[in-house]
């Protein structure tokens, strides 16, 4: 499995980034970065919660 972000709907809000900064980062200029975009079982807790928590749905795990 594996994280896929819509950029097209992300607003930068960084609620991802404060659920997991080490699988979500934020720069500057407000584009988000996916720095690991595999689902492991460490950060799939987090990532599912990342994707419940996003408010423009803009974060899905695919297979």
């Amino acid at each position: 499995m594996r994280i896929e972000v819509d950029f097209g709907l992300c607003e930068a809000n960084a609620i991802c980034v404060g659920i997991n900064s080490e699988v979500f980062d934020l720069s500057d200029d407000d584009e988000l970065t996916v720095l690991q975009p595999e689902v492991t079982p460490d950060n799939e807790a987090d990532v599912r919660d990342a994707v419940r928590q996003c408010p423009r749905q803009a974060i899905a795990i695919v297979d």
